[in-house]
């Protein structure tokens, strides 16, 4: 009896952690469509661009529309349980990525644990497909007195130059080339990449963030360049010329690239498939273009190109009203259970 009764026990308990453990996060499972079978996990956390708006409404999207099992984590503040942006060193769920076959990330100077960390440069090693927006480029920040044995996926990190961002993604932090929350960006598509499998149907893409400077290397293909206009709206002319005579450059020529591919040789000899776009705050996710790029993207990176469509599906399920992005101005109280999609 006393060991019926301690089965029980163990698993009530049992039942319980993985409840709690569940809500730190939210699935949303595919029923139909080409990807099917596939399981794409999102990873959310930064200060500013709220990723942990954006970032559901594709996972939603892709899961809904499109058939693909979605896994978005968040930024835990461990006392409160709520989303927390700044909680840069606390993301639960990092073992979900054993079973992902796609990464899509919106980070900003995380800092993990390296038994968490450890999930996320398994993935990247074994040479599984990532999709890395807007902050990305500057996912990792290690102090310089870090212990950690990760700490050279340092954006600003020395020995591997740039880090994870620079060498992996194709760019790390440079600077601002718009003026931040002045200047728009309209997508402008390269000529040469247009009958790229990533821009079926994509056309009219904007975002009220700015255009990064960004020099990826040599290998990557540029599929979209930004434009930079005069001011916050998709109707906004762009910017001419230099606008100071004490200006060094023409912010519009050249474009810089702000959506660019390239397959990537890792540390383990395993090749990555990668799209990165310095585009992503969860008001750009408003355009239609730009969401339908992302999701073709995911087609593309899990090998499922010839299923792409002439206009894929990217209409909200649900209501999409972004916060606008900026430093503290997140939604205070949210919990990964209120991403939950509602029956």
């Amino acid at each position: 009896m006393k060991c019926f009764r301690t089965f029980w026990l163990a698993l009530l308990l049992g039942l319980i952690v993985t409840s709690a453990t569940a809500a730190d996060w939210v699935v949303y499972e595919g029923e139909k469509g080409p990807g099917k079978g596939k399981h794409i996990v999102f990873l959310s956390g930064d200060e500013e661009y709220r990723s942990e708006e954006g970032l559901p409404m594709l996972a939603q999207i892709l899961a809904v529309r499109h058939g693909f099992k979605c896994t978005v984590l968040f930024s835990i503040n461990p006392e409160t349980g709520d989303i927390d942006p700044n909680a840069g060193k606390n993301i639960p769920g990092m073992e979900t990525l054993k079973t992902a076959d796609l990464v899509v990330m919106l980070w900003r100077f995380r800092e993990l644990p390296d038994d968490k960390m450890k999930y996320f440069v398994d993935y990247y090693l074994s040479g599984k497909p990532i999709i890395a927006l807007r902050t990305s480029t500057h996912a990792f920040n290690y102090g310089k007195d870090s212990q950690s044995i990760y700490k050279h996926y340092g954006w600003n990190n020395s020995t591997w130059k740039g880090g994870f961002g620079k060498q992996v993604l194709g760019e790390t932090w440079v600077a601002h080339h718009g003026a931040h929350k002045k200047e728009a960006t309209r997508g402008i598509i390269e000529a040469s990449a247009k009958d790229h499998p990533i821009l079926k149907g994509v056309a009219d893409i904007f975002g009220d963030s700015d255009v990064y400077t960004a020099t990826p290397p040599e290998d990557a293909k540029i599929l979209v360049r930004g434009q930079v206009l005069v001011g916050m709206n998709p109707t906004d002319a762009p910017v001419e010329g230099k606008q100071k005579p004490t200006d060094k450059f023409e912010k519009n020529n050249p474009l810089q690239p702000i959506v660019w591919t390239r397959d990537y040789k890792n540390e383990a000899g395993k090749t990555n498939k990668i799209l990165t776009t310095t585009m992503g705050a969860a008001t750009d996710l408003q355009s239609e273009g730009l969401r339908r790029l992302l999701v073709n993207g995911a087609y593309w990176a899990v090998g499922l190109e010839k299923q792409i469509t002439a206009k894929a599906d990217v209409n909200y399920v649900g209501e999409f009203k972004p916060t606008m992005y900026g430093f503290n101005g997140g939604k205070k109280g949210t919990k990964p259970t209120d991403y939950e999609l509602k029956k």
